[in-house]
């Protein structure tokens, strides 16, 4: 296995520029941000509609298309996707997308995550995985005992601060996924650092990454229902603390070169962080300072006989769920070791889904404070559990360096 260190070529070509800035070089390079757009499949409203010739409702040969509404709002960016590359782009399938996607620009469309379009975006990123999966049972501890996912209380900024949801574009539509708010220790009480899984911002060996990231945190906080989030609620219901667009993605190269759709043997290695900006004027302020809280990142936890419990929280989207409400699970954690001589994972009883990844698990940290040492990665629908990557040399790597580039600014 290749071991990436900080500030090497190929730890570089691990992390992705994004631009929240409206004004771009040129028509050309702009147009490429088109690719963001992927159109989600038919919903409940348009199912029966007759699809046009730039939604993807209704189709079948696998190839991208761009909504009329988003490509509006792309022009006014100077953006016309019909001009680029003579509208070759509509030929594209999903591969060719992900190949397009390894190089990597987040523009800032305001209004484009408006309350519709994040409580339709229920589609996690990732397929399950088997049961058992593990490579090195010598390791690996039993199979943990199922723990029913509790909904937390609302408002969830009161119980859960730091967390939130993940928006994201990928070829087969809108994503979702959970993340954390983090300290930043370049900017101590001014965070604008959130952690989530890998997979959550990149596909891994055979893709590039997703387009459109997107956090808001306390999402949906006082728990409304799908019903009530359709009847039109307020912005400041579905966003309370606003969007925050990713200014930076990292993950590990490991990710990058070994990770799969159902985990891969990049799973160990599972992990993100983002630098973000507000898509409306935050009156100076961090992420950090709105939310009111950010969570220590600890790496090289306790080994799994030293921990009481930990905490995994996030969103799950997939049956019986619906993504709408923040639900955790706490269980004392097992090893998971999927290959020998690739770090273990820590894995706990959770009947949490897909939506939830991303997710900062918790644990009682080396001070005796709440401490973010893990996220969930991934976890079979029927089992009931949950596994995340422990946090050692490779996370810290990518932690400190994404501190690093905002340190003056």
């Amino acid at each position: 296995m290749r071991l990436v260190r900080p500030g090497n070529t190929a730890r570089r070509r691990g992390s992705a520029r994004l631009t929240s800035s409206p004004v771009l070089a040129t028509a050309a390079v702009a147009a490429v941000l088109a690719l963001t757009a992927t159109a989600c499949g038919p919903t409940e409203d348009d199912a029966n509609s007759e699809p046009s010739s730039s939604s993807s409702a209704g189709r079948t040969d696998n190839k991208i298309a761009i909504p009329d509404e988003l490509k509006d709002r792309l022009k006014e960016h100077g953006i016309d996707l019909d001009q680029w590359k003579d509208g070759e782009w509509k030929n594209w399938d999903t591969d060719k997308w992900l190949r397009e996607a390894k190089d990597y620009i987040n523009p800032i469309i305001a209004g484009l995550w408006d309350p519709d379009r994040m409580r339709d975006a229920d589609k996690p990123p990732e397929n399950p995985v088997d049961n058992d999966i593990s490579g090195d049972e010598g390791v690996t501890d039993p199979t943990p005992a199922p723990v029913r996912a509790v909904g937390v209380n609302t408002p969830y900024h009161d119980n859960a601060a730091e967390s939130g949801k993940l928006f994201f574009d990928g070829p087969e539509g809108s994503m979702v996924c959970s993340a954390t708010v983090v300290k930043d220790p370049a900017h101590p009480g001014k965070s604008n650092m959130v952690w989530t899984a890998g997979h959550c911002v990149h596909a891994g060996k055979k893709g590039g990454w997703y387009r459109n990231i997107a956090f808001v945190p306390s999402y949906n906080n006082s728990g409304l229902s799908t019903a009530e989030l359709r009847d039109n609620p307020p912005k400041e219901k579905v966003a309370p603390y606003g969007i925050w667009w990713g200014s930076w993605a990292q993950t590990s190269q490991q990710w990058i070169d070994q990770g799969a759709s159902v985990g891969g043997l990049g799973a160990p290695y599972d992990f993100a962080v983002l630098h973000v900006t507000p898509e409306e004027g935050s009156n100076g302020k961090s992420l950090e300072e709105t939310v009111g809280s950010a969570l220590p990142v600890e790496f090289n936890a306790p080994a799994v006989p030293k921990i009481a419990d930990m905490t995994a929280t996030g969103f799950p989207a997939a049956a019986p769920y619906d993504g709408q409400k923040l639900f955790q699970c706490k269980d004392k954690p097992g090893r998971l070791s999927l290959a020998q001589g690739d770090p273990t994972m820590y894995r706990i009883g959770c009947s949490m889904t897909g939506g939830a990844s991303g997710g900062g698990w918790v644990a009682t940290g080396q001070d005796g404070k709440p401490a973010l040492v893990s996220n969930t990665s991934i976890g079979p629908v029927t089992a009931g559990w949950l596994a995340g990557p422990r946090l050692g040399k490779e996370a810290k790597g990518v932690y400190e360096e994404v501190s690093k580039k905002y340190a003056d600014k």
